[in-house]
């Protein structure tokens, strides 16, 4: 069975609100609170995809730098949550859905990953019920609001299919105003004093721009991120685009929202361009 030309959102209502003004209050709330010291040219992003309550008030820091830059095209690429498989998933066609509207898929753009590596495919199944793409699109709906999307889900995160679609991410990307966006979380259930200085080697990685030494980490240790992979293709591609340094924007976990500090997960924003 192939895709539907429409996919239906997921996790509306629950991981986020399905009434579309108390969706775009929410958002605009967290992006107005947002730090405004960093300025410059992002060329992608790291943003979390946990529950909007929870995750929405750091993944905004990311959002903010997009607001009102004139974009095309938002590439993501968000890990696997429910279907294990080789390679990336690919959305070809049609639309997600939002409560804010539908976003149109780039397919000019999606053709042309697919063209740059035969690693990325239709794979209806990965996109079904997954919510690493869908925490994104609120926001993107806020900032870009004509942009449209390439949907991109990795499965098993080898080094390999990291470093692949990267480059096959740049060389879309290329002569297009885009940006790359990847979806990731970090530690999950640890106490906040370990998950802090678990996923402080992630972000000195982030602050390096050293998506070499992000790939070391992961497979020392993999529950570093849970979309550890995504985002070394994100950082590979940023390169080869021109982005010249990393900027942790905000660092914080779930704890901070629920009051429990014993069994936290981590969220990180963060961008790759020029900054000033």
């Amino acid at each position: 069975m192939g895709l539907p030309l429409l996919r239906k959102a997921a996790v509306a209502g629950s991981w986020y609100p399905a009434d579309p003004r108390s969706l775009a209050r929410e958002v605009d709330r967290y992006l107005d609170e947002a730090d405004r010291s960093v300025s410059g040219t992002p060329f992608a992003i790291i943003a979390p995809h946990a529950g909007l309550m929870y995750s929405g008030p750091v993944a905004a820091h990311s959002y903010r730098l997009l607001a009102g830059r004139d974009l095309d095209v938002a590439i993501i690429v968000g890990p696997s949550h429910y279907v294990d498989f080789e390679g990336v998933a690919i959305y070809p066609r049609g639309a997600f859905d939002t409560p804010l509207g539908p976003v149109p898929i780039c397919e000019p753009c999606a053709d042309a990953i697919v063209a740059a590596s035969p690693l990325v495919r239709e794979h209806p199944m990965a996109h079904g019920r997954e919510h690493s793409l869908e925490m994104q699109l609120p926001f993107l709906r806020r900032v870009l609001p004509g942009a449209e999307i390439v949907p991109l889900v990795m499965g098993r995160q080898s080094r390999r299919t990291a470093y692949e679609l990267g480059q096959a991410i740049a060389t879309a990307a290329t002569g297009r105003r885009a940006v790359l966006i990847a979806s990731t979380d970090l530690s999950h259930y640890k106490s906040a004093v370990v998950a802090a200085r678990l996923d402080n080697k992630v972000l000195q990685q982030v602050l390096r721009f050293d998506p070499d030494g992000l790939m070391s980490a992961l497979e020392a240790f993999p529950d570093h991120a849970c979309g550890g992979g995504p985002t070394v293709s994100v950082m590979v591609a940023a390169k080869a685009l021109g982005a010249l340094e990393g900027r942790v924007l905000k660092y914080g976990d779930s704890g901070d929202v629920s009051g429990d500090k014993d069994a936290v997960v981590g969220y990180l924003a963060a961008a790759f361009g020029s900054f000033s």
